[in-house]
């Protein structure tokens, strides 16, 4: 197949095969290039000449034919910068705090973490560990280096302790009886060397691991290239997760999707014997094989189809925003080379708004600049969050066709 654009595109036949940073084989194939994705998608940028010029990077994904990995084969760690500066907080969200709220107490009852000790891994703002804390009565440790401790004000913080920098940093003999990871382990590139740190740090049989990470297979079959971008540089399916936990010394308990079927969700914790039986969602290399050879040969139509669409739109002269300024619609524009086509990104966190998108420039307004705007199509950059936006904008009294990607 040949590429879309000079930037974007099916990897050759012919591509080098690349050793797995997951389990070590020599079966790595890539699949799919980008060249010029910004290397970060949250970071604020305070004015559009920054959003235009921040460092970009290349993507190169890879599946390895072994354990079912797929990762990006050009990441460079070193480019970087995860700080307070970081804004990928979702917390503005009703639909997303519900889901929360109902993952928080799901975990204190289903493993009676009353008064325990709980360390989260990559705990963003801290919200979460907060709200485990706060209903179950437990103490906590967060590591994050994009932890802002005056976003936490108002909550109770007396048992809870954060850490900007990290995970274990300094603090190597931090072990609870819950570990939580949320969204952090695709931002990592050495997967088992982190594993094998946590096991390490493991003191008690019948502490319990969560980890959460998005399902490739749905980025796979959707041929959704907006949930590609830099700072992933790990991807995995419900097998080749599982796979790495027991590789690495866990008993899989339980693995599942939700989020609208967009998040893994894994329980687990240390074993010493034999490995726990299989799951039925792990037995699923065959189905991501397939998934990657469908991606290969069918994305760059998706991308072609979505610049036909806004072309359209344009010379209609509809005025079209997107919804959603993260990392999604971050990877929706650059792929895409969007320009005049959108004029604005729309969010509801307020600390996004008035700064720019990565890579394009595009400025980030709030739901209410749409009163005046008058758009004709609104782009969802996430399906699951599309009765939540109709709602904002009848209550805007805006009517626009609504789209999902």
């Amino acid at each position: 197949m040949s590429n879309l654009s000079s930037n974007t595109g099916a990897a050759p036949e012919g591509s080098a095969k690349i050793a797995c940073p997951c389990c070590s084989s020599d079966g790595m194939r890539i699949f799919y290039e980008f060249r010029g994705a910004p290397v970060h998608s949250v970071l604020l940028m305070s004015t559009r000449e920054a959003a235009l010029n921040y460092p970009k990077g290349d993507i190169a994904l890879g599946f390895c034919q072994k354990c079912g990995f797929i990762s990006n084969t050009a990441y460079k760690p070193s480019v970087h910068e995860y700080s307070p500066l970081c804004e990928e907080s979702q917390g503005y969200s009703d639909f997303h705090n519900r889901f929360a709220l109902r993952l928080a107490e799901g975990l204190i009852e289903k493993y009676g973490i009353r008064g325990k000790e709980i360390v989260e891994i990559g705990c963003g703002k801290g919200d979460f560990l907060a709200l485990l804390c706060e209903l179950g009565g437990n103490r906590g440790v967060g590591f994050d280096p994009a932890f802002v401790k005056e976003r936490m004000e108002g909550r109770a913080l007396k048992n809870i302790k954060f850490v900007n920098g990290f995970y274990p940093g300094e603090y190597s003999d931090s072990a609870g009886d819950l570990i939580v990871c949320k969204m952090t382990l695709e931002h990592i590139a050495d997967t088992s060397s982190l594993l094998r740190t946590i096991r390490g740090s493991v003191r008690k049989r019948d502490t319990v691991l969560f980890f959460q990470v998005p399902d490739v297979t749905r980025v796979l079959y959707e041929l959704a290239f907006w949930d590609i971008y830099y700072e992933h540089c790990s991807y995995f399916s419900p097998g080749s997760i599982t796979r790495l936990f027991r590789r690495s010394g866990f008993e899989v308990m339980d693995i599942r999707r939700d989020y609208g079927g967009q998040y893994i969700m894994l329980e687990a914790r240390p074993w010493e014997n034999a490995p726990s039986p299989a799951l039925p969602l792990e037995d699923d290399f065959g189905h991501i094989s397939r998934g990657v050879k469908y991606f290969a040969e069918n994305c760059c139509q998706k991308i072609a189809l979505w610049k036909k669409k806004l072309h359209e739109f344009g010379n209609s002269g509809y005025r079209t925003v997107l919804w959603g300024s993260g990392s999604k619609g971050v990877a929706f524009l650059t792929t895409l080379s969007v320009a005049d086509e959108i004029r604005y990104v729309v969010d509801i966190n307020p600390r996004r708004q008035g700064t720019h998108m990565a890579g394009t420039g595009h400025e980030i307004v709030p739901p209410v600049f749409l009163k005046e705007y008058r758009p004709d199509a609104v782009i969802v950059m996430n399906p699951v969050y599309r009765d939540e936006v109709a709602g904002e904008l009848k209550k805007l009294g805006v009517e626009s066709e609504l789209l999902t990607v």
